[in-house]
């Protein structure tokens, strides 16, 4: 990619970025002065950038990558969060540099970041765009993660984001099945850092991760408004620690953040009471909670009683706006005699519909109730703990911001 583009080409981004691309490519012979390939990547970039790195797409002169790159790089929240995890140091080694927003943030972090990344056309960006962002202490290597690993010196902090994709562009999510195999160099990273931290697939099997990688002191779970996005493993150098490390749920919405923390010991020795009785409120945990398997904890910490082994939803008379998910104020129960599904329709023929735990998808529970979607009515379809199939009528509860269908 040429990092010196003409005064011509730049001003025709500028004067069209927000233009449709596949609408400007059509026109390409109306401007024979233009780089139209480099511009169109430039576009569809900082269109893409906008809203997932808004510090970026405000920055003057940040050039951006192929498609690709943009859809694998982290959001600036999710960056900011990775930060914070990995703490501060004098150094820090980012082995899987890509577009290289992990890497600015960790430079407000660490006092020098190695930025680390095979691919010549990323490093160039990554020459070109540190320095815009203030990224004065960042030092770009075009290097093999493995081969810079085992020459470089010791780090603080050494990170990994494993490409998740085959030799045919199939997605992958087995640890082994990554690029670099973290599982075959993991006595290497420990040589070199006390502490490496691996981003993975939220796809992933957790507990089989735990089992590849004996050495994980801390799980990070990270949703982003209620969807799960990115799974952090913490490893350091006690090795066999994995079965006892602490499980940390992150929900990060504008401006707050929530956080649950846990043992795996902690779960399997929580008491959770079971009724088939809804109470004033229902809460549904958020996505982060769920991966990580914190199933019977939420009802013993929050003092709630849960619907049934396998719905995951819980109940109480007592308001937790502190409730690490969604809560909901109790309208209705419903079975599924006709006569109750006719009185629920008649009352609500609009509503947000989720299913947990029920022999039916809410595509084709909602063509069965001829529901149109949205409203301010939530409609829970879930099984009781003495095994009744009902659905819970709902209004979100006040100052909750929630999401629409689920399944």
């Amino acid at each position: 990619m040429c990092m010196t583009p003409s005064p011509e080409t730049l001003d025709f981004i500028r004067l069209h970025r927000t233009d449709d691309v596949q609408a400007l490519a059509l026109h390409a012979a109306r401007h024979p002065g233009i780089d139209f390939p480099f511009a169109l990547k430039q576009i569809a970039g900082w269109q893409a950038s906008r809203h997932k790195l808004p510090r970026w797409s405000a920055t003057e002169g940040i050039l951006y990558p192929v498609h690709l790159s943009m859809e694998q790089c982290s959001s600036e929240t999710t960056a900011a969060c990775k930060a914070d995890v990995m703490g501060t140091g004098e150094r820090a080694v980012d082995l899987t540099g890509g577009f290289g927003v992990d890497c600015s943030f960790l430079a407000r972090k660490y006092r020098h970041v190695d930025y680390v990344e095979r691919n010549p056309e990323l490093c160039a960006l990554a020459r070109h765009n540190f320095p815009l962002l203030g990224c004065t202490n960042v030092e770009v290597h075009e290097a093999e993660a493995e081969n810079y690993l085992r020459t470089m010196e010791p780090a603080d902090m050494v990170y990994l984001d494993p490409a998740r994709r085959d030799s045919h562009g199939g997605r992958t999510v087995a640890i082994a099945d990554c690029t670099p195999d973290v599982t075959r160099l993991l006595p290497l990273l420990l040589e070199k850092s006390p502490a490496v931290c691996v981003k993975l697939s939220p796809m992933l099997d957790i507990a089989q991760a735990l089992r590849d990688l004996p050495s994980v002191a801390q799980v990070f779970v990270i949703s982003v408004q209620g969807e799960c996005k990115e799974l952090l493993l913490l490893l350091s150098r006690v090795s066999g620690q994995s079965e006892h490390a602490i499980f940390h749920c992150l929900n990060l919405t504008p401006g707050t953040a929530s956080r649950f923390s846990f043992t795996a010991d902690e779960e399997r020795s929580a008491e959770c009471k079971l009724t088939s009785t809804l109470r004033a409120y229902l809460y549904e945990p958020g996505a982060s909670l769920l991966k990580a398997g914190a199933f019977r904890l939420p009802a013993a910490r929050y003092g709630m009683e849960k619907l049934h082994p396998n719905s995951h939803l819980y109940t109480s008379d007592t308001c937790r706006p502190d409730f690490p998910g969604r809560m909901f104020a109790v309208e209705s129960v419903c079975g599924f005699s006709k006569q109750e599904l006719k009185a629920l329709t008649a009352s609500a023929p609009q509503a947000n519909l989720t299913v947990r735990n029920f022999p039916a998808s809410v595509a084709e529970l909602r063509k069965r109730l001829r529901l149109r979607e949205g409203g301010d009515i939530y409609l829970f379809a879930t099984t009781l703990a003495d095994g009744r199939k009902v659905i819970v009528k709902c209004k979100k509860a006040p100052n909750y911001s929630i999401q629409t269908d689920r399944q």
